[in-house]
């Protein structure tokens, strides 16, 4: 039952033949059944690479989308986000949200990529979606009604609706593993980001309480489906959003929502002190996010061994697991790490696992 002792949150680099033949295809030179062939050649060696590490869940690194959340979310409707550019190791500005039509669920987004998972990897299949709040986050009320909405509520209500029936149709598939990339949550801690909600007519505090309530009814009564949560603080091309400790949420987010277990970036000062684990139920788990993405330099197993055992002050070692902070590449960019630090990392994670709990 997942979470596993070693995780990989989801993303992987995309191979550099595989982003030349989507230009290629975005330019009409190629069809759709030309880029579907080699993205099916490239997850095949995602898989690969995954089982070779000795991980006992397999993603298909996203490969099929450009980012995270935007595939998704434009299955949805009218949906974009503006992500200005920056440098790598600097802070980027906050993605913004354009809604542009109603919020409405056509059918299964996700169901082949489970399906083509499932047909090919030994592992267990994860399947990563974004969360239903990153809309909202990433422009508030004012997004909102800017084009498709009068009412707020009514906004919530299509999204709620829509995550339901995507979950169900997954695990109607099959699927029994999904994770939630839900950003927010990690970011109300940092003061600039809370001024900014404030300047927009935003409570952060109010908006905690939003999100948790919208969270656990898009993820309400889903059946055979362990859902965990991953958050982080931003991982754009090695770039960061916000920085502080989990402290402000910490304790209504590990037990207000209904979720089992969490992805949680701690590969930097940027995520403060294992303090705020202590607001951890008994019954739920923490995934260490202790192996950065952002940095071509492979951790020291020692040092993150010392970090486990810090952690399991306040959280016990048999409900802690370990993972990267984040993905590889949470849009098709990538971060400034190569495949071969990439592979290594992972099989860290694998051997950490190994040494602290007998498996991984």
């Amino acid at each position: 039952m997942p979470p596993f002792r070693a995780e990989h949150v989801g993303s992987l680099l995309r191979p550099m033949s595989l982003l030349a033949l989507r230009r290629r295809f975005a330019q009409g030179e190629v069809d759709q059944a030309a880029l579907t062939a080699a993205e099916d050649r490239a997850i095949d060696d995602a898989i690969a690479l995954q089982q070779r590490v000795g991980l006992r869940l397999a993603t298909d690194g996203e490969f099929r989308r450009a980012s995270y959340h935007g595939y998704f979310y434009s299955q949805l409707g009218d949906i974009a986000f503006e992500a200005p550019a920056g440098a790598a190791g600097t802070r980027g500005a906050q993605p913004v949200a354009m809604i542009n039509s109603r919020i409405a669920w056509k059918g299964p987004i996700h169901g082949a990529d489970f399906a083509y998972l499932a047909a090919h990897a030994q592992a267990l299949p994860k399947i990563t979606i974004p969360g239903p709040c990153a809309l909202h986050f990433r422009g508030g009320d004012a997004a909102v009604t800017a084009h498709a909405y009068r009412d707020v509520e009514q906004f919530w209500d299509d999204i709620v609706a829509a995550f339901q029936s995507e979950l169900r149709s997954l695990a109607g598939a099959g699927c029994t593993y999904v994770q939630i990339d839900e950003t927010a949550f990690a970011k109300f801690g940092d003061p600039d980001v809370r001024a900014a909600l404030h300047a927009r007519g935003d409570d952060p505090d109010a908006l905690i309480d939003r999100y948790i309530a919208v969270t656990n009814r898009a993820i309400r009564a889903i059946p055979g489906l362990r859902i965990g949560m991953h958050l982080c603080r931003g991982n754009r091309g090695g770039q960061w959003h916000a920085e502080g400790s989990y402290e402000a949420v910490a304790e209504r987010l590990f037990n207000a929502l209904d979720i089992g277990f969490f992805f949680l970036e701690y590969d930097s000062a940027r995520a403060g002190d294992f303090s705020p684990l202590r607001f951890v139920p008994q019954d739920k788990s923490v995934v260490l996010g202790l192996v950065s993405t952002k940095m071509n330099v492979l951790e020291d197993k020692a040092a993150l061994r010392q970090r486990l055992e810090e952690a399991s002050r306040f959280v016990p070692l048999e409900r802690l697991a370990v993972s990267p902070q984040c993905g590889f590449a949470s849009t098709e960019l990538g971060n400034p790490i190569d495949a071969g630090m990439q592979e290594a990392k992972l099989r860290l994670v694998v051997e950490l696992a190994q040494d602290t709990w007998g498996s991984a």
